[in-house]
């Protein structure tokens, strides 16, 4: 049904947990915006459907005010458009765009954590071991279809694990492409039992960089990856 606003009323796509569950963040601004990001990315909010302040602050537990802020944050990163006395729209991206972004993902993650493998030992080594509970969390929250929580624990993981190898730059530009990527399949894999299987991939890239196995760092990276327009998406891996 129309809001008074005109805007949709879309379906719950979170509650007030996530501002709990996202460690680190400080101001509910902030986790707000995360949570709002991993609801893009992980299809929860979607393309063509009108979304407002008070709504979304009704299913996430909060004052419409830092919803506002946040969608006016998403607004400048080009993650939705506002539509004036409405709400906010999710931005459609077309699959070659998307297409895009896995080849650049590719390009910059596989051969950096291939860099962090051949020099894992130390506190470089510690450093990656302490990576080892986002992972299971992954895994956790794949096995109970939380997929808001899924991709903010998966994000997570991957620019941490990215910045091991010292460069700030590389980091940003991966959180930008990720925060631009659409992964409409979780939700069929979850109820399907498959994500939590994508999700075990994480443990064992931490593996593989602690054995400084560069080699088989690569290929699991590759492959996990490839998810994201492959598996996912519905296309054919190659």
């Amino acid at each position: 049904m129309p809001s008074r606003s005109g805007a949709i009323s879309p379906e719950p796509i979170g509650d007030e947990r996530l501002f709990t569950e996202f460690p680190g963040r400080n101001s509910i601004r902030e986790q707000v915006a995360h949570a709002l990001r991993a609801a893009l990315v992980s299809g929860q909010m979607r393309p063509g459907v009108l979304y407002s302040a008070p709504a979304l602050a009704a299913q996430f537990g909060v004052s419409p005010t830092p919803i506002r802020e946040a969608m006016l944050d998403l607004v400048k990163e080009g993650l939705v458009v506002a539509v004036r006395n409405k709400g906010f729209r999710v931005t459609e991206l077309a699959d070659s765009e998307l297409d895009e972004m896995s080849d650049i993902r590719q390009l910059i993650e596989v051969p950096t954590v291939a860099k962090i493998a051949r020099r894992c030992s130390g506190s470089v080594a510690d450093q990656v071991e302490a990576l080892r509970p986002l992972a299971r969390r992954i895994v956790e929250c794949a096995e109970k279809g939380e997929l808001i929580e899924y991709v903010e624990a998966d994000r997570r993981f991957h620019l941490d694990l990215l910045g091991l190898a010292g460069n700030q730059h590389l980091v940003r530009v991966v959180g930008e492409l990720r925060a631009r990527s659409r992964l409409y399949g979780l939700e069929q894999l979850a109820s399907r039992g498959d994500l939590a299987a994508y999700a075990r991939e994480h443990e064992e890239i931490i593996d593989l960089v602690l054995a400084r196995d560069a080699r088989g760092a690569t290929k699991v990276m590759k492959h996990h990856i490839r998810h994201v327009r492959g598996s996912w998406a519905g296309l054919p891996e190659d």
